[in-house]
């Protein structure tokens, strides 16, 4: 039985596949069964930012996977401390708790900034963003702002309230006395790629200290590099009160990472929050090698060659108006607007040989590796440009 035939046989079907059957990557290509090769430009939904199979993430894996696999949280490890210390170097003066995946630590992120606003005159609510997105699990999915994935969940979970993305003033309508936090993505990610103004992120940050408000920045895509700094907040000169990791942060092993700001992080004791499997000690050991990766040489080169790659795709947005509409992202976090659905360029530039994404039904985008070069960055444009010019020839 073929590996698609028992996907269908065996799991819930969640997941509107591409058929390619991926069987092992190396940097920034992929394989598939006949042994064909792929240019990712989608690292998994910029989870292998480092390339695929990393060797020196494979090294750290390989040598913690031969000492100690899990351990539970009654105890202490060294991995995790470690890679809890070497996070906070890297960030923001605070603490961290170590989870499994991006939505729980969103999910660890809400639950802290409740327990806070319970200590803080009983606050709860949460103000979030039209078209954002947060996660799967019931109180992420309440705070992920689009309607089409609440469908058939509810009752969702109450105390989130939803304001217009880049638009203060739809914030300031909904502050209040039960308001304990806002809770936002720098840059939209799965909501179209669209990035924040630093005028509306700044205006937030002053908003949430005139009101003893918590400020929360899902960094869960944006975080590790993708944007051209380690952190998005970098770029706007704003620290959260709490921050939340995931995806690439060990280097494709699942782990997650909430960062709290320490007299908010002081809000938990013990027993408030927990995971079986948060810490384990490959991931963290992982994680400890990506972060040790992204040098500032490594970072220069992705703000570098975000910049090519947006010029080669503005290019083309002025040789197609037709079809593109707008190009936009932050480093090499970006997203190409059509006026049509972009399924079907998808899948003709797969057919070709580079690995792309669609969200929101007509924004291309684009997560390639961090490693990438201009040759790469050529070699996709060229492709993409062949299924513009096919998509375009369809219709005529």
């Amino acid at each position: 039985m073929t590996i698609k035939a028992l996907e269908n046989k065996y799991m819930l079907q969640t997941y509107k596949r591409f058929d390619l059957q991926v069987t092992r990557g190396a940097g920034k290509y992929l394989w598939d069964t006949s042994g064909k090769r792929y240019l990712d430009f989608f690292s998994g939904i910029s989870v292998c930012n480092l390339g695929h199979c990393n060797p020196r993430v494979v090294k750290a894996i390989t040598a913690q996977a031969s000492k100690i696999i899990h351990a539970s949280n009654h105890y202490y490890t060294k991995p995790m401390a470690e890679f809890a210390a070497a996070l906070i170097e890297s960030s923001f003066d605070g603490k961290v708790f170590i989870s499994n995946s991006g939505a729980e630590a969103n999910e660890c992120a809400i639950k802290l900034a409740r327990k806070w606003g319970s200590l803080h005159g009983g606050k709860y609510e949460i103000i979030v963003f039209n078209n954002s997105f947060h996660g799967r699990t019931m109180a992420t999915l309440t705070a992920t702002g689009q309607p089409k994935m609440h469908a058939g969940f509810e009752p969702l979970l109450p105390g989130f309230k939803y304001a217009d993305y880049n638009n203060i003033e739809s914030v300031l309508k909904l502050v209040n006395k039960k308001t304990a936090a806002i809770m936002l993505e720098p840059v939209l990610g799965e909501g179209g790629v669209v990035p924040s103004d630093k005028k509306f992120i700044t205006g937030l940050r002053k908003l949430c200290k005139k009101n003893n408000l918590l400020l929360i920045f899902d960094e869960v895509q944006t975080g590790l590099g993708r944007t051209g700094r380690l952190y998005a907040f970098e770029h706007y000169g704003v620290t959260p009160d709490i921050m939340s990791l995931g995806k690439s942060i060990a280097g494709g092993l699942p782990l997650g990472a909430t960062v709290a700001v320490p007299h908010v992080a002081s809000a938990f004791s013990y027993g408030d929050h927990g995971s079986t499997f948060g810490g384990n000690p490959v991931g963290c050991a992982a994680a400890k090698e990506v972060l040790s990766q992204l040098t500032p040489a490594l970072l220069k080169s992705v703000t570098a060659n975000g910049k090519y790659l947006v010029e080669k795709l503005v290019r083309l947005k002025g040789e197609y108006p037709e079809l593109i509409t707008q190009v936009r992202g932050l480093g090499l976090m970006i997203g190409m607007q059509i006026n049509q659905p972009g399924r079907d360029i998808v899948q003709y530039c797969q057919d070709k040989g580079l690995i792309i994404n669609c969200t929101q039904d007509t924004v291309l985008r684009f997560l390639p590796p961090l490693i990438i070069n201009k040759q790469d960055i050529k070699t996709a444009v060229k492709i993409l440009e062949d299924a513009i010019k096919w998509k375009i020839s369809k219709q005529l």
